[in-house]
């Protein structure tokens, strides 16, 4: 009797147990569900918490909507002038509709994975398409993918039931070929650039080089005139002094001046004068001499 009492506390709570796990089921902050039966939803979003399930019949099917993210794989796209360039991105993504998702991928995140790549690349390929090298380059990266992300967007929610929240370039090159050709015109155009700046700098050196003369000739004049004028006052004034001093005594003037006419005609090997004797030259001269010595 025991034994048999024993037994059945134990299956049944066995029973219990059984039944409890396959009755409760837990959400996480970090998940949604879907409820099914038989392969049918019944019932759609489910949030995080504590909720049951009829079991056998009923299974529940749970997605994580973190932001996942996709790393694809580096692609070859065309410009518009038809030059090639090589694309490194990734797109971070969120499942924001479980029950789209579900019917989309049967909640395969390697199959929801398989379905937005080449999404992404035609995307990314008509993008590149419409656009030369020139703007690829020019632009920034945030605002050339701008286009793409939102077109992505409103597509995938549509389609798979997951939000493209980002899509990024991390890496654009060129092929080697295109490379030469590009850096070659690069340096062409940086090569016409110095030039145009060396010559534009030459006619400003050229332009302020001859405002530099310009004026120099200017103060080089004004300075003549000033000097001109001061010479001529200095003149004036020593003109004025010389007939003063004459005016006081004009015979001691007269004999100094001769004296200064003397030394200045016997200085150095000059010596020899080709004169009347009875000029007015001699006349000091003459005067000093005694009578009868002339």
């Amino acid at each position: 009797m025991i034994n048999n009492r024993s037994l059945l506390i134990v299956g049944g709570l066995a029973a219990v147990a059984w039944l409890a796990s396959n009755s409760l089921y837990v959400v996480d902050e970090t998940e949604r569900a879907v409820k099914l039966r038989f392969g049918e939803i019944i019932e759609e979003n489910i949030q995080p918490g504590l909720h049951v399930k009829v079991p056998i019949t009923q299974t529940v099917r749970k997605f994580d909507t973190r932001v996942l993210t996709l790393d694809t794989d580096p692609s070859r796209y065309l410009t518009l002038e038809q030059k090639a360039v090589i694309v490194d991105s990734y797109v971070k993504w969120q499942v924001v509709n479980p029950t789209k998702y579900y019917e989309a991928t049967s909640g395969d995140e390697m199959m929801a994975v398989r379905l937005i790549q080449p999404r992404v690349d035609e995307s990314l390929r008509n993008e590149f398409g419409r656009l030369n090298l020139q703007q690829i380059i020019a632009e920034r990266r945030d605002d050339l993918m701008t286009g793409p992300t939102e077109d992505l967007d409103a597509l995938l929610r549509d389609e798979l039931g997951v939000a493209i929240l980002d899509v990024r370039v991390k890496r654009i090159d060129l092929p080697d070929d295109v490379s030469s050709a590009v850096y070659e015109r690069m340096r062409s155009e940086r090569e016409r650039e110095a030039r145009e700046w060396r010559a534009q700098g030459q006619e400003e050196a050229e332009r302020i080089r001859a405002n530099a003369d310009r004026r120099r000739q200017v103060l080089l004049a004004q300075a003549n005139e000033r000097a001109e004028t001061l010479r001529g006052e200095g003149d004036a004034e020593a003109a004025a002094l010389y007939d003063q001093a004459y005016s006081q005594d004009p015979e001691f003037f007269a004999f100094w001046r001769s004296l200064q006419a003397y030394r200045d005609s016997f200085e150095g090997d000059r010596d020899m004068l080709v004169l009347d004797p009875s000029s007015d030259f001699f006349r000091y001269l003459k005067s000093a001499m005694p009578s009868g010595e002339e």
